[in-house]
């Protein structure tokens, strides 16, 4: 079993930046990528940016530019560092990882991340 706590969120202005962080614990030797997704109200949930064991990253094109996903393999912690954001980055934000062994896949609770102005 793997556990995933986000926190971090909160409101913000315009061009204003927030930093996310994603803390795992349990089983943490069986996971590799853990990623940051988001959902805002009447949209899917969409993948943001993923980061390996090893430090390969992936962003959406959305938040290339913007965005910078890193992580602490001391601290087993991941973070997501969201800069210039707009409006349309509003939604709740979820960490996601997969166990490799038994491919279960563990979300966290989420956080929600609002900018408004």
């Amino acid at each position: 079993q793997v556990r995933l706590e986000e926190s971090g969120g909160g409101s913000v202005q315009p061009g204003g930046s927030l930093r996310l962080s994603c803390a795992a614990s349990g089983s943490i030797f069986s996971i590799d990528v853990i990623g940051w997704y988001r959902q805002a109200p009447g949209k899917e949930r969409e993948l943001v940016a993923a980061i390996t064991r090893g430090g390969r990253t992936n962003l959406a094109d959305s938040v290339k530019g913007r965005f910078i996903i890193s992580r602490d393999n001391a601290k087993n912690t991941v973070y997501l560092q969201m800069n210039s954001l707009k409006p349309e980055d509003t939604a709740v934000y979820y960490c996601k990882t997969v166990d490799r062994s038994s491919g279960a896949n563990y979300w966290g609770q989420g956080t929600q991340v609002t900018v408004s102005s």
